[in-house]
């Protein structure tokens, strides 16, 4: 028997405590209907709400008639972004509240391995949230973004990876300073949405915040999707960077978690995440 396999650190001892955050979650969400309704409530909400507005659009603008269902669009991979960061931050929040959160660490678990199962566990929310949403816009509005095609995967990958980047920072926050950070976890990503052209082409924007929103991955998404709607041109450039912006967030991100993980640890702060 290798020391590693002894230590209990191995490829294979990894995946298994990663699949157990996993089925943890799987077991609280079939216990508590509750907790499946909240993750599709608001995708739905927004989605019907933009598609009405989006119905009214196009009988006044010829240039929305053109875009067909682009806010529908739009608002259903902004909402991938959103479940991306809340999916991470949501299941950390669960542990905290139940008074969980250390109890995990009594068990091999390294917490870069649990950075890792909350990515997972984002991509699982985001998909449960969004894919009802995007099938019931088909009958209610005509539009399905399914017809974006190949494309629509590049879009919902860097956006759970920008998702990704901000959830590490908001969980990096929440094991910091506890529960006292949960309203900015809450509401940080929200920041983004009038920066990255969500519903209109960054050109809208002032020159000088311009630089900053080619600064943020999904600026690069919906400017890249509007191109893909309007002039049937997918922008592959706008892709390539959006991941390599991504992968500098992701690394920066990770490494903050990491630090705050250590320092909270060594202030015996893991038990004590309230207020």
């Amino acid at each position: 028997m290798t020391a590693q396999a002894v230590s209990g650190f191995g490829f294979g001892d990894r995946l298994r405590r990663i699949g157990a955050i996993l089925l943890r979650h799987a077991y609280l969400a079939r216990s508590s209907w509750i907790r499946v309704f909240d993750l599709m409530y608001w995708p739905l909400l927004q989605m019907i709400i933009w598609g009405f507005i989006n119905t009214f659009l196009a009988t006044q603008s010829s240039w929305v008639l053109r875009a067909g269902g682009l806010f529908i669009g739009a608002v259903l991979l902004w909402d991938v972004l959103v479940r991306g960061q809340f999916g991470m931050t949501l299941s950390l929040l669960e542990e905290m509240w139940s008074r969980n959160f250390a109890n995990l660490f009594v068990a091999p678990l390294r917490p870069v391995e649990y950075a890792l199962a909350l990515m997972s566990l984002s991509v699982v929310r985001s998909l449960v949230g969004v894919l009802p949403a995007a099938f019931i816009a088909i009958p209610l509005f005509a539009y399905s973004i399914f017809d974006l095609g190949l494309p629509l995967v590049a879009f919902y990958a860097i956006l759970m990876m920008t998702g990704w980047a901000v959830g590490l920072l908001m969980c990096a926050m929440l094991i910091r300073f506890g529960l006292a950070a949960e309203s900015f976890a809450w509401a940080s990503i929200f920041l983004l949405a009038p920066i990255c052209g969500v519903y209109y082409p960054v050109t809208t924007l002032p020159e000088w915040l311009q630089v900053i929103a080619w600064a943020l991955p999904p600026t690069h998404v919906f400017e890249g999707m509007r191109a893909l709607v309007i002039d049937g041109v997918f922008r592959g450039d706008l892709m390539v960077s959006a991941i390599a912006i991504n992968l500098v967030y992701i690394a920066g991100s990770l490494a903050v978690f990491l630090f705050a993980f250590e320092r909270a640890r060594e202030r015996g702060q893991l038990l004590q995440t309230g207020e």
